[in-house]
């Protein structure tokens, strides 16, 4: 039996495409920490994160790996939105990434107009995951 040396290596973060899209997206949206999502829901952190798990919440994961909530994912009433949350959990049945649905709800759509996130704030709202159902399938 001989042994084998196998040098180790330390692989830093992989970016793509889809990530470099999805922090020009998000540039100019204005993001939470986990612990500012907590308090403005009323609930501990370990809350926030099995909300981020069911798919009722997504956060964007930078080059640090530091996670981040959009504040557009919340309602005037500091709760996260339904239809947001519906749309989320549409196009995570459907196959989306978590990176994917973010590209998709704050991408422009000509035909909407503006954007998915903002149509889900407003009478918008039912269109937008009538068009989740049919693309995420």
């Amino acid at each position: 039996m001989s042994l084998r040396t196998v040098e180790r290596v330390k692989v830093e973060r992989v970016t793509n495409d889809a990530n470099s899209q999805l922090a020009a997206l998000l540039a100019d949206e204005k993001l939470l920490t986990m612990p500012e999502v907590a308090d403005k829901l009323g609930i501990a952190v370990t809350r926030v994160h099995d909300l981020l798990h069911a798919h009722k919440l997504l956060a964007y994961r930078d080059a640090e790996g530091k996670r981040w909530v959009p504040e557009a994912f919340f309602n005037e009433k500091d709760a996260v939105s339904k239809y947001v949350s519906g749309c989320i959990t549409v196009l995570a049945d459907g196959g989306y990434t978590d990176d994917e649905i973010l590209v998709h709800l704050f991408t422009e759509d000509e035909s909407l107009p503006g954007r998915p996130i903002d149509g889900l704030h407003g009478h918008l709202a039912r269109e937008v995951i009538r068009r989740a159902q049919a693309s995420a399938f």
